[in-house]
């Protein structure tokens, strides 16, 4: 908030020297800009706040009467990735501080699986795997859904066998298959990418949106977040909005919006494989390069962030998503009314710029290889 404000002040300082008017006059014009500056670090400042007072790493209970040996299979919407690797550690790490703080070993260890396809738009690899997974019976079955409508059937079949199923990452359509879902929360993500791209435009210009798959429920939702804010901006018009599982070619659709619109002010990219698809096009030197925002701080976007590529990122913590989902699967499998399972649990996003990078506060927002 402080950047802000001192930004703010010496824009009104700069403007009545060029423009010859006087600091009043300037002052009246700006001023509702430094109040939505000061606005939106407050609102991200208290975000924080209630984030910290609500440790997004659960405290393992022991209290609660776990089913000893329960098998957990986690479908993934894919196994590749920066962004899915942490998600597994989260789980991983979860699963092994159960089993140390309930004292499990040999057959009474919680044990767990980590399947999907390579590609997130595989939706039919995805199926046949959980498909796969049911068939062998799992205490739990995890899965974060590629298409929210297609795995309906193999959900219906989890119910049929008594296997409960916990939602992470994207979720389904039909949530009543569902025990619980974790996961960020994704119409925030597109709020804060519209704000951030708003705010470096000037609240002026054309965008693009370049999205994952259309059928995805986070893509969905932060899509969503995202129109229904920057449309708050006036002058600003969203010229086109490209799905990667609505085009044949994702990369060439890009630059063909580009060259459709060769003074693109600003480009808003829904998730990390997007992101790191449109900063690898090779763009037109005639024109400056339209102001870039993505989500996911992988190593690739804090590299571009860095040199300027990118003027930022929304990020989200797949680590700390990971470890609450395996701790909402291990409590599924106490007994029935013994526990009470939060259906919900939504992360906050942190916008992750360049003075974010080297914030220790940040860590857990930056994805590493």
């Amino acid at each position: 908030m402080k950047r802000a404000v001192a930004a703010a002040i010496s824009l009104m300082t700069g403007l009545a020297m060029l423009t010859g008017c006087s600091r009043a006059e300037v002052e009246e014009t700006i001023q509702p800009l430094v109040a939505d500056a000061i606005e939106e670090s407050d609102s991200e400042a208290e975000a924080v706040k209630e984030e910290d007072e609500s440790p997004l790493i659960p405290e393992i209970d022991t209290d609660i009467k776990i089913h000893a040996g329960s098998r957990i299979a986690v479908v993934s919407k894919c196994v590749k990735g920066e962004y899915w690797k942490m998600v597994k550690k989260g789980m991983e790490d979860a699963v092994k501080e159960i089993n140390k703080a309930y004292g499990y070993k040999k057959d009474d260890q919680i044990t767990m699986t980590f399947e999907g396809p390579d590609n997130e738009e595989d939706v039919e690899t995805q199926i046949n795997t959980i498909d796969a997974v049911i068939a062998e019976n799992p205490d739990v079955l995890c899965i974060s859904a590629s298409d929210m409508d297609s795995c309906e059937a193999q959900l219906e079949a989890a119910k049929e066998n008594g296997i409960p199923v916990i939602a992470f990452d994207s979720n389904v359509a039909e949530k009543k298959l569902v025990k619980a879902y974790r996961g960020t929360d994704n119409v925030q993500v597109g709020k804060m990418a519209a704000y951030q791209l708003g705010s470096a435009l000037g609240k002026m210009g054309k965008v693009a949106v370049f999205s994952a798959q259309q059928k995805t429920k986070s893509v969905q939702d932060r899509v969503e977040g995202f129109m229904n804010n920057i449309g708050k901006y006036g002058d600003i018009e969203v010229v086109e909005t490209i799905y990667s599982d609505q085009v044949d070619d994702m990369e060439a659709s890009m630059k063909e919006v580009l060259e459709k619109y060769p003074t693109l002010d600003g480009v808003f990219c829904t998730n990390a494989d997007i992101t790191e698809m449109y900063l690898n096009l090779e763009k037109s030197d005639e024109h400056d390069a339209p102001a870039l925002v993505g989500v996911d701080a992988t190593t690739k976007q804090q590299e571009a962030i860095r040199n300027g590529e990118e003027i930022g990122c929304v990020s989200q913590q797949p680590y700390a998503m990971g470890y609450q989902t395996i701790w909402a699967a291990v409590e599924t499998t106490a007994p029935k009314k013994s526990v009470v399972i939060e259906k919900n649990v939504l992360s906050n996003p942190a916008w992750i710029d360049a003075d974010c990078l080297d914030d220790p506060d940040y860590s857990g927002y930056l994805y590493t290889e």
